[in-house]
């Protein structure tokens, strides 16, 4: 099975107290109470929490956009001014798509929560001991990365870990940063444990399939969430295991570079956890809901992302990012080759001259992003159909293990010991050894040399904002300025706006909800 067909299953139920003569049950329905039994059940109350990451505000569109316009390989292009005002650090607490996120990240905890609570009570008559421990895996895996894109993003928000059983429970408080990552820390640490390897000789309804959270996808997101708060030993034994332990040999790199954004080739070698979105499915897309028996499974990052023509061109990779790639040459005296798997560019000299399978069409200078597009395979598509995208959405890579433990020895003082996990990931792109053009690096150095590295291979991922708040960029003048030269956007900036602001819709509705430093 390629990939995980996402159903939906009611997973929000309401009581609503009146007189008794009114609790009618409709029968076309299901409640909690009825729900719950059966062995069939509870696998698609799981797959019901992979169905929040495919709407608009997980990995559908918004969170992606949202996320790549605060960095500074990425800048707002759209008549949707809260495309634009979010990469400028001046978006409104009103603003829809903000709100979409909150919403949709908290639509997953939710989902899990019910996992949790109701899949762990079921009997071994109903789960065997190895099916429950994977479904309750992944549900604190899912949860897990919620919490860490919901702290990533909103820096401090509430903490909720068990369904919500009456009208008092609504009104969830802030917690603190310390609670909030804690319970990332343990969520991940007990799907680490839970969850296989891989699917591919389990015993149950999930025997076989790809693209549900594995043993790597937890050991990776964890070594992850210490890393962003520099618990740099807890990191580092986390990536340790992808290099001497239990999941050596199991990740690598793809020889291709592309074959990480084509719709094709997925859920491969060097892909710890994807977002499955396929096509061929449905017939509307959802822009805003849960989605009905007619939604499409696609991702809209491809119209959203599209150039003039082929899509909204509502987004265009910054001029900086552009130079970095053409900072040196490849040991055959080409450009790097991950600059065209990113951005679409006309570049006669490298053989391209071309976009969505046709001559160039816009003006000749002008550059957009080709990464997570259709145009980055091959696909022609009239814009009409630009939308309609199956390129899966990688959450996590193997590159980003080797870029991570490297930075970790950097951190502990064995800079030396750096250079051969960043070299793993140069070399795919045919650049020079670096041991041999920079030897010697300083501490220093390297976070410089790090940082140059991580923005060639992750630019339009989703990556960029985050390492730069990890590495404390924003409060060090210095780099504030340089980061200004990179992207005119970073001119608003003020101090603490690099998280989005907590929905106001939240807080006049939740009066135990706090305002974070954007609001």
């Amino acid at each position: 099975m390629k990939k995980i067909i996402y159903l939906f299953i009611g997973c929000c139920f309401i009581n609503i107290g009146c007189d008794k003569k009114l609790d009618l049950v409709n029968p076309n329905l299901l409640t909690t109470s009825s729900y719950w039994k059966t062995r069939e059940q509870a696998y698609a109350g799981c797959t019901a929490i992979y169905n929040a990451l495919t709407v608009d505000g997980s990995y559908m569109r918004s969170f992606p956009g949202l996320t790549d316009s605060r960095g500074d390989d990425f800048k707002g292009d759209s008549p949707w001014l809260d495309l634009v005002l979010t990469g400028e650090f001046i978006i409104p607490t009103t603003s829809a798509p903000v709100f979409w996120i909150w919403r949709d990240f908290y639509l997953v905890v939710n989902r899990a929560n019910q996992v949790i609570a109701n899949v762990g009570k079921y009997s071994e008559a109903v789960l065997t001991m190895d099916e429950k421990n994977r479904i309750l895996g992944q549900a604190y895996f899912l949860r897990g990365l919620a919490y860490y894109n919901l702290a990533t993003t909103f820096k401090a928000v509430p903490v909720i870990t068990e369904p919500v059983a009456n009208p008092g429970e609504y009104f969830a408080a802030t917690a603190t940063e310390d609670v909030l990552w804690a319970q990332i820390y343990a969520d991940l640490q007990t799907a680490e444990t839970d969850l296989p390897i891989s699917y591919s000789n389990v015993t149950g309804l999930d025997n076989g399939e790809t693209g549900r959270a594995t043993k790597g996808a937890a050991a990776g997101l964890l070594g992850k969430a210490y890393l962003y708060k520099k618990d740099y030993a807890k990191a580092g034994a986390q990536f340790e295991k992808f290099f001497t332990g239990s999941l050596k040999d199991v990740y690598g790199l793809m020889p291709d570079y592309r074959d990480n954004f084509k719709d094709i080739n997925e859920n491969n070698k060097e892909s710890l956890f994807e977002v499955q979105f396929t096509e061929g499915t449905g017939t509307d897309i959802n822009w805003c809901c849960d989605p009905a028996g007619s939604w499409k499974q696609v991702q809209a990052i491809s119209v959203t992302y599209g150039m003039e023509g082929a899509g909204f061109s509502d987004y265009l990779p910054t001029r900086w990012i552009y130079d970095e790639y053409k900072k040196e040459k490849t040991v055959d005296g080409k450009s790097d080759p991950r600059l065209l798997v990113t951005i679409a560019s006309y570049e006669p000299d490298d053989n391209s001259t071309k976009a969505y399978g046709r001559d160039w069409w816009n003006p000749i200078t002008a550059i957009y992003p080709r990464k997570y597009t259709n145009d980055g395979v091959g696909n022609g598509k009239a814009f009409e159909g630009a939308a309609e995208s199956g390129i899966n959405y990688r959450v996590l890579r193997y590159a980003d293990i080797l870029l991570m433990y490297a930075e970790v020895l950097n951190e502990t003082g064995k800079t030396a010991e750096a250079y051969p996990y960043i070299q793993q990931v140069r070399s795919r792109a045919k650049l020079p050894d670096l041991a041999t053009t920079k030897p010697g690096m300083s501490q220093a150095e390297m976070r410089d040399q790090l940082s140059h590295e991580r923005a060639l291979e992750f630019a339009i991922e989703g990556q960029r904002i985050n390492d730069l708040i990890r590495w404390g960029w924003f409060s060090d003048p210095a780099k504030l300025a340089e980061l200004k030269t990179h992207d005119a956007d970073f001119n608003t900036y003020k101090p603490g706006h690099e998280y989005l602001p907590i929905p106001q819709q939240e807080l006049d509705v939740n009066k135990n909800l706090l305002p974070n430093s954007a609001n």
